[in-house]
């Protein structure tokens, strides 16, 4: 066995994935503990120290995953997504470039290429994207429509609200938000009683209907994800030899460390 196949062995070993979950979590819980002033006077040599010590092993353990893939590293999106990731954390975080310092806090997002889990819902979402783009046109058309429409009816009895379509488009969305929409239709009310009738039907339309569409094309799009990735599974004979070929490889270098021993 070379030493890219061991070091391919370690990396993609459980414990290994595990140490690196750890490490992530080690460095979200920092970054939150150094948005707190008090704890940054008494312990902030620490926490930084701690967090130089979080990016070092970030970066050896990208160095591991290139030396081991090499190529392959970079065909994968993930890959480029941690890199991207930890190269923002290396860049200098004084003088002109202090804002940086804000995007630390995307180390977190590593998580998303750790946890299986995690990286099953992402890519689910991401191949979601075109329905939802379908639909948040819809949204939007229905929002313009009701804009209008609103404009027109209660510009006289709100126009704090409804005077101009840019305002009638922004009082829309709040109200398809569910941020205070009682009192904005209730000062309508006051006036033109009938106004409720717009408000409930809007809401439907707007909020239950399209948030019950946006959720059934991603879950839709997580089930095709996951039956796609199964009949893969299923269908690809090379799973099996693959998976024999490592469990030769498990006994060769088992065998070797006997003789070794010997």
């Amino acid at each position: 066995m070379s030493v890219r196949d061991r070091v391919a062995g370690i990396v993609e070993a459980r414990w290994f994935q595990n140490c690196v979950i750890a490490v992530i979590l080690v460095n979200a819980a920092v970054l939150g503990l150094e948005t707190s002033l008090p704890v940054v006077e008494d312990h902030g040599v620490l926490l930084h120290r701690v967090d130089m010590m979080v990016l070092g092993v970030f970066v050896v353990e990208l160095g591991l995953r290139i030396f081991a893939y090499r190529g392959g590293f970079f065909r994968d999106p993930w890959s480029w997504f941690d890199l991207v990731i930890v190269l923002v954390a290396l860049m200098p975080a004084s003088g002109p470039f202090s804002v940086l310092r804000v995007l630390r806090v995307l180390r977190v997002l590593r998580l998303l290429s750790v946890v299986p889990t995690l990286r099953h819902v992402v890519t689910g979402l991401f191949k979601a994207l075109p329905g939802m783009a379908s639909i948040s046109f819809l949204v939007a058309l229905l929002l313009y429509v009701a804009a209008v429409m609103a404009t027109n009816l209660f510009r006289a009895s709100a126009p704090q609200h409804f005077g101009e379509i840019t305002t009638s488009l922004f009082t829309l969305f709040q109200i398809m938000t569910g941020d205070s929409w009682g009192s904005i239709a209730r000062t309508v009310m006051a006036e033109q009683p009938a106004a409720w009738l717009f408000f409930v039907a809007f809401i439907l339309a707007s909020t239950f209907i399209a948030l019950n569409l946006f959720i059934a094309v991603a879950v839709e799009a997580l089930e095709h994800d996951k039956s796609g990735r199964r009949e893969i599974e299923e269908d690809d004979p090379q799973q099996e030899v693959l998976a024999e070929l490592r469990a030769l490889r498990t006994e060769v270098a088992a065998l070797r460390r006997e003789r070794e021993a010997a």
